[in-house]
């Protein structure tokens, strides 16, 4: 989709967009080499794809685990780890914490597997045109599109309600189930729109937890915000240390203090990742499977089968019940 729709999305529309510059780009599974699928999305559509193309390679971009991130849906990341063991040639996972935490809840090793960072759009993000703030406070900025508590918002809260705001200013852009009382709040915007207000800002703030690899972490990195992350799922491996990591609401507002007193020193480190790099490490590890690929084969009926025993849990639990329907209903073509 185009305009705002999660980091997962503007993550796909980079590789879109990147492949069709290298001319490695097909409208249609049929017109490929290999298909990369995301997660569980469309599901249905790629196990209907693997029964017409049983020679062409797919790879698995995993997502989570879900179940940890939301606290609920374990049956959700069964299903991902399903798809990945019966339709997968390959398996791409976000952060060295995704494949760990994946391996952890019992996914099956993969056949051919690698991790890669996600990476913004450089044509959007950059810290080009970066202008020094009139304004004596620290500017910080933090993003989500979801509303899940899970992204942080007791520690927003907190910060509402306990930060220093004539030595900083805070603004959040996205989704909130919070009320602000002190914190700018603004609804979530286009991408180009949150590239310019991050580009205003001096520190990011992203107190999610159990976030595998955080577009928006890396969008704002990309911009040139020294970030103060949560020390869980990816960030650290994003941060790279170029960045203060806090454990929680005892002491976010340190780590704040500590990256707003170092702000040129951690500029000079902050890794240095866009798109361009992203579609290159996809571009070789996808080359590799299609050259490398297991024999053509058709989706057997004892993966067909282990997919509608995990489908029938989605089901019972009214859980895209739609997206299960239509999954039941293909594994028995």
């Amino acid at each position: 989709r185009e305009g705002p729709w999660g980091g997962s999305n503007q993550v796909l529309c980079a590789l879109r967009d990147g492949f069709r510059a290298r001319g490695q780009w097909s409208e249609k599974p049929d017109g490929a080499d290999v298909v990369l699928f995301d997660s569980f999305n469309c599901a249905a559509e790629v196990v209907a794809w693997k029964r017409r193309l049983p020679g062409t390679p797919f790879v698995h971009r995993i997502n989570g685990p879900i179940s940890i991130y939301r606290g609920q849906d374990l049956h959700v990341d069964k299903l991902i780890h399903a798809l990945a063991e019966s339709i997968a040639d390959g398996v791409v996972f976000q952060s060295r914490y995704s494949r760990e935490a994946n391996l952890r809840l019992g996914m099956s090793e993969p056949c051919r597997s690698t991790v890669i960072l996600n990476a913004p759009d450089p044509s959007l993000f950059h810290d080009e045109g970066r202008v020094p703030s009139a304004d004596r406070r620290v500017r910080i900025v933090a993003t989500s599109w979801s509303s899940n508590w899970n992204k942080g918002f007791e520690v927003y809260r907190h910060l509402d309600e306990t930060l220093d705001f004539a030595r900083y200013s805070l603004t959040f852009v996205g989704n909130s189930p919070v009320a602000f009382r002190n914190i700018r709040q603004l609804p979530p915007q286009a991408p180009a729109k949150v590239a310019a207000i991050l580009r205003d800002a001096d520190v990011f703030l992203t107190a999610s937890r159990d976030d595998p690899c955080s577009n928006s972490l890396a969008e704002a990195i990309a911009c040139g915000l020294v970030p103060v992350a949560h020390r869980s799922g990816g960030h650290p491996e994003l941060v790279a240390g170029a960045g203060v990591l806090f454990a929680g609401m005892d002491d976010v507002r340190m780590a704040i203090d500590a990256a707003s007193g170092n702000l040129d020193r951690f500029r000079a480190v902050l890794p240095r990742r866009s798109a361009d790099q992203m579609v290159e490490e996809y571009a070789a590890f996808l080359t590799e499977v299609w050259r490398e690929a297991r024999p053509p084969s058709r989706l057997s009926g004892a993966a067909a089968f282990g997919l509608r025993r995990h489908l029938a849990n989605v089901w019972v639990r009214g859980k895209t019940s739609g997206l299960a329907r239509r999954l039941c209903r293909v594994t028995r073509k």
